[in-house]
């Protein structure tokens, strides 16, 4: 073999090899895309679901009206939020307004005992898991994407193709304290 093969068979392979790690950049972007949308459906899934429960705590006289505002509220920002912080940001207070409006339960036997509003609770429950899950498949995605940018030799592509680091989607510290805080809701 000449040196000049020699040559072109070792460009080729860098070439070829490059082209593997540009491919685990755009599937690992991809992963991130279709990830965050399973994110955005659960998300939708909890939002269309709040209105009834709403209603169900809204047909008990002795509600509390702030309550239900606070749920309202984190509810319709997180319809505006755009990006993901926003959306992070916003799924953070209506975790904090659910978990103040199930506490709320537990004072209103009545209501508690409302076979609409348990069932609604229930549904959200499982909303709340497939969020949990999604949101942890979407995090690993990211930490991956995130650690080839940095890698050796993944960083020269990332740089020459533009890849950017993605956020990961996470609860603030204060909302996860409160979520440990809320009350067990058996059902």
């Amino acid at each position: 073999m000449s040196f000049g093969n020699i040559v072109l068979l070792i460009i080729v392979a860098v070439a070829a090899y490059l082209v593997v790690i540009y491919n685990r950049f755009i599937s690992l972007r991809t992963g991130i895309d279709a990830s965050w949308s399973d994110i955005d459906v659960q998300l939708k899934r909890r939002y269309d679901l709040i209105p009834a429960l709403v209603d169900t705590v809204k047909g008990y006289k002795d509600y509390e009206a702030e309550t239900l505002e606070k749920v309202i509220q984190a509810r319709q920002q997180g319809l505006d939020a755009g990006s993901i912080d926003e959306k992070a940001a916003a799924a953070n207070m209506i975790s904090g307004a659910l978990g103040k409006l199930f506490a709320l339960a537990e004072a209103y036997p009545d209501l508690k005992a409302n076979t609409t509003f348990m069932k609604l609770q229930n549904e959200l429950s499982s909303i709340e898991d497939a969020l949990q899950n999604a949101r942890r498949y979407y995090n690993a995605i990211v930490r991956d994407y995130n650690y080839r940018l940095d890698a050796f030799p993944d960083l020269y592509v990332a740089k020459k193709f533009n890849f950017t680091p993605r956020e990961y989607f996470e609860l603030d510290e204060s909302e996860a304290e409160a979520a440990k805080k809320m009350p067990k809701i058996d059902f």
